[in-house]
């Protein structure tokens, strides 16, 4: 079992932020990294609170323009996470305050997250794959994970509302009361489930993750992280499975065209094309709260309560001059 507490740790913000939220190729995401979503997501769970962690990456943002109940999902979402380096490369084309590290998915903060499970014996449900398949990645899990306790039904199963089975299902998962559900049935059917039977779970935190249990299972073959990290994780993909995925790869890119060019137009009026945000790197007052310590359920960023509204370019600009005056009086007082 892989034993993170002795590791080395990385510094990471406790606490939600005006600039984390931005909107690109026409959609809103959060500038997070790994170890930020596994901290609002214990938070939540902690709590009973539900929570749902949604992701974009290019083939849900072509999807969303083209399927009306993704708009629903993500409109949801406590936190949206960006599963794709190219789109953060082209944020930070933008000069918005992304970095590499704000690239983060499952198999990015797997590793910490049945960590937690484990050590906080949480129960977790997994929804979806094929028959057989998420057991047999609950049962490699198991071996090295023995204190997390994992349910999992196959994706396979009519999900219209009302139906019969779904009703099983959602019965089953109300009996279990996980802390975790993971839905992984594909996009857009994964996020439309979740979407019309949200209102019938359990409080717990919901994650839409594709095919997480076939990486698990070994059904499908992760990407060496340094690939995900460099922005060429869709190369392997496609290699491994050009059949299925030659379109979403090779097609579907070219439809956020247009979306690409309004941003850049808007970047060019603003300012900010090809310029960094005069921001700062984390400092020692971002440093001196105890990792394990909880931070306060926000789910929303504090700059929109009343939606999440992305921030703008006045705004981030105003955020960034009040973090460096915050952290030059939090420095002062450690001195």
């Amino acid at each position: 079992m892989l034993e993170r507490r002795t590791s080395e740790r990385r510094p990471f913000r406790k606490a939600r932020r005006a600039l984390e939220r931005i909107e690109v190729l026409g959609a809103k995401v959060d500038l997070v990294r790994p170890e930020e979503v596994m901290h609002h997501v214990e938070a939540a769970v902690d709590a009973a609170t539900p929570y749902l962690v949604a992701n974009h990456n290019l083939h849900s943002l072509y999807l969303l323009r083209r399927t009306p109940k993704l708009a629903a999902f993500f409109e949801g979402a406590d936190l949206i996470e960006v599963d794709s380096t190219p789109v953060i490369t082209f944020t930070r084309a933008l000069g918005l305050q992304s970095r590499p590290f704000h690239r983060c998915t499952y198999l990015d903060w797997r590793d910490h997250f049945w960590s937690v499970a484990n050590r906080k014996a949480w129960r977790v449900y997994y929804l979806g794959g094929g028959p057989g398949v998420a057991q047999a990645a609950a049962d490699q899990l198991h071996l090295s994970y023995p204190d997390a306790e994992i349910r999992v039904r196959h994706g396979y199963f009519d999900a219209s509302p009302g139906s019969a089975e779904n009703a099983e299902i959602l019965a089953d998962i109300a009996a279990f009361a996980p802390h975790i559900l993971f839905v992984g049935m594909g996009m857009p059917r994964q996020e439309q489930w979740i979407v019309h039977n949200r209102s019938d779970l359990p409080p717990c935190a919901v994650f839409s993750v594709g095919a997480a249990f076939d990486y698990e299972a070994g059904v499908q073959k992760a990407a060496p992280r340094w690939m995900g990290r460099a922005g060429f994780e869709w190369l392997y993909r496609l290699v491994h499975d050009p059949v299925r995925l030659w379109r979403r790869y090779c097609v579907e890119p070219w439809f956020m065209i247009v979306p690409a060019l309004q941003d850049v137009a808007r970047a060019h009026a603003e300012g900010r094309l090809f310029r960094q945000p005069t921001g700062r790197t984390l400092g020692r007052g971002d440093r001196a709260h105890p990792v394990g310590q909880p931070a306060p359920v926000q789910g929303r960023l504090n700059l929109a309560e009343d939606g999440a509204q992305p921030a703008s370019a006045a705004e981030l600009e105003k955020a960034l001059i009040a973090e460096r005056s915050q952290s030059r009086l939090v420095n002062r007082q450690e001195a």
